[in-house]
């Protein structure tokens, strides 16, 4: 079974700043098109947070090495995706329980680094920017989430 889809859209809403199209391996439509929304999710955060210009010299930096650490995590979050598209019509249970552990060790970890940097902001700027950033992380992730699993079938 083919995810190719689901991959693009896992790409394109989860894709950081600090990486480069060119190393998603994707045509240069696509690169453009990652670029693109890349951009847009930073403009959300700018335009929601009022950020002053000291704010930004702090927060910019946090941001973006967040964004950072968070490739790794979506890369093998792809990877085991993969496995399971790649296993799907001849799903094995010990398959099954290598995809399940290293579904939950991604979530754990992102789970991590989220109240990590998430700590880091809140000591950058004032505590109700600080929610309201973290409030757009959530609502980012859990539509992103909503769009990424939508498109997985269920284990059969």
């Amino acid at each position: 079974m083919r995810f190719g889809p689901l991959a693009i859209a896992l790409l394109v809403t989860a894709l950081s700043p600090a990486v480069q199209a060119q190393d998603a391996g994707l045509a240069a439509d696509e690169q453009i098109l990652l670029k693109q929304i890349s951009t847009n999710k930073k403009a959300v955060y700018a335009a929601n947070l009022g950020l002053t210009e000291e704010e930004s010299a702090k927060f910019w930096p946090i941001y973006d090495e967040y964004e950072a650490k968070q490739k790794p995590l979506q890369d093998r979050f792809l990877a085991n995706l993969n496995t399971f598209a790649e296993k799907y019509d001849t799903l094995s249970e010990d398959d099954a329980a290598a995809v399940l552990k290293e579904k939950m060790a991604i979530e754990k970890e992102g789970a991590a680094l989220k109240q990590k940097y998430t700590a880091k902001i809140a000591k950058a700027l004032p505590p109700k920017k600080a929610l309201r950033y973290a409030q757009l992380e959530t609502r980012v992730q859990n539509l992103v989430q909503r769009d990424v699993y939508s498109l997985i079938p269920l284990a059969r």
